[in-house]
């Protein structure tokens, strides 16, 4: 599974763990499901586990604060890249220019709308997939 796929994916995402297994690096592990339209049930389906091997930042907000700006521009449902956004204007204005590790024009902008959280995630790196079985 490649990220192209995930941003096509339709449903509800649950932030199981954030963690950075080495340094510098981060894993998300997120639950996904979805309603079954003809039962009426939510079906649960595999966990998916994001492996950024670097990153620039990382935050993670409460759902209940998070603000929707129009000027923003993203593509992908659950599982965002975004093109325009004031995290990421506020990163590339926060950090020092390193060329010798991540350029800032090569910022990526992933976002994670989770139900409770919003996790945002600036890296050069697109990340690693797995999925992971019930």
């Amino acid at each position: 599974m490649d990220f192209n796929e995930l941003m096509k994916w339709k449903g509800y995402i649950y932030l199981e763990e954030i963690v950075e297994p080495e340094e510098n690096s981060l894993r998300l592990l997120i639950n996904r499901s979805k309603i079954n339209n003809v039962t009426d049930t939510v079906e649960y389906l595999s966990m998916i586990q994001l492996d950024f091997e670097t990153y620039v930042s990382y935050s993670v907000i409460n759902e209940a604060f998070d603000h929707l700006d129009n000027n923003e521009t993203s593509v992908g449902e659950m599982f965002r890249i975004y093109t325009k956004s004031n995290y990421l204007n506020f990163i590339q204005l926060a950090t020092t220019e390193r060329d010798d590790i991540c350029a800032s024009k090569n910022y990526i902008h992933y976002q994670f709308p989770c139900l409770d959280h919003i996790i945002d995630v600036i890296s050069c790196d697109k990340p690693i997939i797995t999925v992971v079985p019930i």
